[in-house]
């Protein structure tokens, strides 16, 4: 198989892939439920909640912060992380796009 060539798509389809390719992991979507369900976290609150060991998480945080899923601004020595709700209101536009095309019967 080749390399994907991203220039071939619209800067639309290539965001919207990475966004979900950093969600296509089930400990980042735990973090994400974590993040949405506290509204705001520090790293260690995260440790805490899930069965994961610190510097695996933070490779997760690392990878939901390089999608732009997440924004993290340092409090005194935390990290306080957030969910940002423009990238998800992109993908919320997307799924709502591929839903209203449920009516096309293709087979």
């Amino acid at each position: 198989m080749g390399v994907t060539k991203t220039e071939h798509y619209t800067e639309s389809q290539n965001q919207l892939a990475l966004l979900f390719k950093a969600l296509a992991h089930p400990a980042r979507l735990a973090i994400i439920d974590y993040l949405l369900s506290v509204d705001r976290c520090i790293c260690g609150d995260i440790v805490n909640e899930l069965p994961l060991a610190q510097p695996t998480i933070s490779q997760h945080l690392k990878e939901l912060k390089q999608a732009g899923l997440i924004q993290g601004s340092i409090e005194g020595k935390a990290i306080c992380y957030c969910v940002n709700s423009e990238m998800f209101n992109l993908i919320e536009q997307y799924l709502g796009r591929v839903n209203m095309s449920r009516n096309y019967n293709c087979c």
